[in-house]
């Protein structure tokens, strides 16, 4: 199919520009115009035009940059609306290339509608970019085998779309108590290190004996400042050595069930596993996939690896014959309403409903969770900021007035 460069402009009277594929320049005329665009000019590219292109776009760092999980959802919306409005599969991938922002997607794109002109199905082609998970690989085939590929495209995109807004809301209730966290640590190392070793000089030269508090705060200040090495050597090795426990597939089992057993932060986890199990689960049931598959693709998706080890062990009990019900049972890993409501859909047969109605629950209840844990959290940061800054400062004060008492 040959390529044209094309000159436009838009309904706010800006120019724009740009290269495509096209049967002929009537067709991408046609093309432009329906997506609101006023032609101005349209000519066939040549060697040396598609050459430069490729290489300019070659030298664009992005070009080469994974896209991310956002650009691949924002781009499956895009291609259920534009099926929506009844332009064909290759007519979407290819409109999908030419408006992409970052050039990595373009690419893609380009790729996937050449696979598609090759005989290729669009799930196949999928298969060949790491970037689409494989959840959504499995609505895609199915909507490909029952002709129902628009609406399975949406609730893909729908899929991604809550998997990321839970996992932003899990991020932001953290990230409050971590930056407090590390700027605590900041405060106590830059008071032991600067502000103590100057009330040291101060203190000294008052020639009193000082209160117990204010002695063991310049004692404790000069126990970091002599060992300040073999301590900063010792925090640096037990960082690395939890780094390499975690990436050791046993060692990062046993955190993360650890992590799913901690209070407060184990029931935000173990809601959000049963918001994305109990979501992603149902949504592959509704679109045709058998329970299996679908315990297969939902096995990929949580990051904690105890809690994919459940749904592992949930597959094979199924494949023995078992219920859904009895291996989802498992309190460190799941919140106790889904193994019981799916246990009511199981025998209703309406399992794909039952479990959107436990996500959604649960998902007001992390949202819930999340505001007690901020509301929580920040007293306590607060207590123990404070507890530190003012143990310096009550420190300091006996100090002068025991010397004032003495001075009298």
């Amino acid at each position: 199919m040959p390529l044209f460069v094309f000159t436009a402009r838009d309904t706010s009277g800006r120019s724009q520009s740009g290269r495509q594929e096209a049967p002929s320049p009537q067709v991408l005329v046609s093309t432009l115009r329906a997506r609101g665009l006023l032609v101005l000019e349209v000519r066939q590219a040549d060697a040396s035009d598609a050459e430069t292109a490729t290489l300019l776009e070659r030298l664009n760092p992005g070009y080469w940059l994974p896209p991310r999980s956002i650009d691949v959802e924002i781009s499956l919306q895009q291609l259920g609306v534009m099926l929506r409005s009844g332009l064909t599969l290759l007519e979407s991938l290819k409109t999908m290339a030419e408006q992409a922002s970052r050039p990595s997607m373009r690419r893609i794109w380009r790729q996937t509608a050449l696979r598609i002109q090759q005989g290729s199905g669009l799930a196949d082609a999928m298969m060949e970019h790491r970037c689409f998970p494989h959840l959504v690989i499995q609505l895609v085939r199915v909507g490909e085998q029952t002709g129902t590929l628009e609406s399975v495209v949406n609730r893909a995109a729908g899929t991604m779309e809550r998997r990321r807004l839970l996992r932003t809301s899990l991020l932001t209730a953290l990230m409050y108590p971590t930056i407090v966290f590390f700027a605590a640590i900041g405060v106590s190392v830059f008071m032991v290190l600067g502000v103590i070793p100057k009330l040291k000089t101060f203190l000294s030269s008052l020639g009193r004996r000082l209160p117990p508090m204010t002695q063991f705060l310049l004692d404790f200040s000069d126990f970091v400042q002599q060992n300040g090495l073999p301590i900063f050597l010792g925090i640096v090795g037990f960082i690395v050595a939890l780094i390499c426990v975690y990436l050791w597939p046993p060692g990062r089992y046993f955190l993360d069930h650890l992590m799913l057993r901690v209070w407060p932060l184990g029931r935000l986890f173990r809601l959000s596993a049963t918001v994305l199990v109990a979501h992603a689960l149902g949504t592959l049931i509704r679109s045709g996939i058998t329970l299996v598959e679908a315990l297969r693709t939902v096995e990929e998706l949580p990051a904690n690896r105890y809690v994919a080890a459940q749904i592992a062990n949930a597959r094979a009990a199924v494949l023995r014959g078992s219920r859904l019900a009895d291996p989802l049972d498992v309190r460190d890993a799941f919140m106790p309403m889904l193994s019981r409501m799916v246990a009511v859909g199981e025998q209703a047969g309406t399992l794909d409903d039952i479990l959107d109605e436990v996500a959604r629950f649960h998902e007001m209840q992390l949202q819930g969770a999340i505001r007690q844990f901020s509301a929580l959290i920040e007293p306590v940061i607060i207590i123990v900021v404070g507890g530190i800054v003012g143990f310096v400062y009550i420190s300091f004060f006996m100090a002068l007035f025991a010397a004032a008492g003495g001075a009298r």
